[in-house]
């Protein structure tokens, strides 16, 4: 089986399986944990900052990071294809009474800057108060686009302008810094926290790290403990993300490669739309331009014949290169996907 359906499939390499055998433990809830301590010092370095808080996932890293700047009734400027917005269970609400205020996304996952300043609350008794703003890059349902560092200096102008934060979710900010020819610590400079996932193109198989100040991450760390997000011997998890970070950053350029070609040969089967010029990292979203077949029905039959991806909507789908997917398997998937448009 082709499995382009997510990122999060990618299994642990043989070096990772290594690392997790021979990594040194004690217990992180009492600070004990040596390999979990290399690992968030290691993040928070990279992304500049001071200090980092390994997690189980992705979304107690955005829950925790918003939960720790707001409080009950604050509201967090988000936009409306944010994965927090859509795809973290409504957690910010269902546990921080944290109130979402969803502005529309752009097409290149950016935030209209006008609009965030025309959505921040006055100063007045009947409006809750605003207190971050949470972007995401790259941009998962904007197809994995990349925000760019003179973006977040903008943003940064207007959250300074008004006393806010920012949170990024950089779940896929390793993909953004490669597409780039940056380092994440460019991409993460104008955030006050940001967190950032090892599980996705890494291929490390657990974990989340979210970074920022030092009073930051020791509110954080009882954020998470509230959570249930508090383990003991996690230098198993954190040996396999030091050796995601040492060894599969680089290689995100081929995924990135793989994506084109596969958007590339998509554009050319009659039936199927999809700009290619807007995939820039790993992420393939295209639409279905027939009356007569829904993406639900395509994906079914890719299935069938061994192509596994996602049906976003009833004309939307979504296919992700990952390490274990080979040139040949974009071949393969590309023919399988006209045999199934003919």
């Amino acid at each position: 089986t082709i499995d382009l359906r997510s990122d999060t499939v990618t299994l642990p390499t043989p070096a990772m399986r290594d690392a997790m055998a021979q990594a040194e433990l004690g217990d992180d809830v009492f600070g004990e944990d040596p390999t979990t301590i290399q690992l968030e010092q290691k993040v928070a370095a990279l992304l500049g900052k001071e200090a980092g808080l390994l997690v189980p996932s992705g979304t107690m890293a955005n829950l925790i990071g918003v939960l720790t700047h707001c409080g009950r009734g604050d509201e967090v400027i988000l936009g409306n294809r944010s994965h927090t917005f859509l795809y973290e269970a409504g957690g910010i609400s269902a546990l921080g009474s944290v109130h979402p205020h969803a502005l529309p996304n752009s097409e290149d996952g950016t935030l209209d800057l006008q609009d965030i300043e025309s959505a921040i609350r006055q100063d007045n008794v009947h409006f809750p108060r605003t207190r971050l703003i949470c972007l995401e890059n790259t941009q998962n349902q904007c197809g994995g686009r990349v925000l760019q560092p003179e973006y977040m200096s903008q943003v940064r102008q207007v959250a300074k302008t008004h006393q806010l934060k920012i949170h990024l979710d950089g779940a896929r900010l390793f993909n953004a810094a490669v597409a780039l020819g940056l380092t994440v610590k460019a991409l993460a400079a104008e955030a006050d926290s940001v967190s950032v996932c090892l599980s996705k193109g890494l291929a490390a198989p657990v974990g989340s790290v979210l970074c920022g100040s030092q009073p930051f991450i020791h509110e954080a760390r009882r954020t998470r403990k509230l959570l249930g997000g508090g383990m003991r011997q996690c230098g198993i998890i954190a040996g396999c993300g030091i050796v995601a970070l040492d060894q599969m950053v680089n290689r995100l350029a081929e995924d990135h490669a793989l994506a084109q070609e596969l958007a590339r040969g998509i554009a050319q089967i009659p039936g199927l739309s999809i700009q290619p010029d807007h995939v820039e990292t790993n992420i393939v979203f295209f639409e279905v331009a027939r009356e007569n077949i829904t993406a639900a029905q395509i994906a079914s039959e890719l299935g069938k014949k061994g192509v596994q991806l996602l049906a976003l909507g009833p004309h939307r789908l979504r296919a992700v290169t990952h390490f274990g997917i080979e040139a040949q398997d974009i071949t393969t998937s590309l023919d399988t996907l006209r045999k199934v448009m003919a």
